[in-house]
């Protein structure tokens, strides 16, 4: 029986998420598998990888052949290093504490590109906002002067017809004067 570690699919449409499975490679892709070693969600940035590395270990070593994928995960969380180094010190070529030494150093400076390219994205998420929130502010300022502009005009236009009604009624006012003076007049 050839073994496999190969992914295996879950997840919605378009929302991959994957389990890390030993399975027989005559099994079908989302069947029968003879343990799940890890999980990968390649949707977030940088992907999430959650692998039971000993579990992972001890099946590269006995020999299961990975997929392309898994094995480049596998790669990727240094269990086919630490399956190089073991095989260093079976050799006699390193120590266990060198070989240690040496795995842990990879793993920190792993873990140092990743947290940086979090941060990088966080800076990256959070200048677009800026950016959004000054073209939002310039629109809004751009709106209300237009809208103060608008109420400027139309209270210019309103006191232009209070000043014409005003005019009007003192020319009324006028008009009907004049007449009752000019009756009065004659009758004198």
């Amino acid at each position: 029986m050839a073994t496999r570690i190969r992914l295996q699919r879950r997840g919605k449409k378009n929302q991959p998420f994957y389990h890390l499975v030993i399975a027989d490679g005559r099994a079908p892709r989302d069947g029968r598998y003879i343990e799940e070693i890890g999980t990968y969600n390649p949707l977030t940035n940088p992907a999430t990888i959650n692998i039971n590395f000993d579990r992972a270990l001890y099946w590269v070593e006995k020999g299961a052949d990975p997929s392309d994928t898994a094995r480049a995960i596998l790669k990727h969380e240094g269990v086919y290093l630490m399956k190089h180094l073991r095989g260093g010190i079976a050799k006699g070529a390193l120590t266990e504490n060198d070989a240690q030494r040496k795995f842990d150093a990879w793993k920190q400076e792993k873990e140092s590109k990743i947290s940086n390219v979090k941060r990088e994205e966080a800076d990256k998420t959070r200048n677009e906002m800026k950016k959004r929130l000054e073209a939002e502010t310039k629109v809004r300022e751009a709106i209300s002067a237009k809208v103060a502009a608008k109420q400027a005009a139309a209270a210019e236009a309103e006191a232009a017809a209070a000043a014409e009604k005003a005019e009007e009624e003192a020319a009324n006012a006028e008009a009907t004067e004049a007449p009752a003076e000019a009756t009065e007049n004659p009758a004198e």
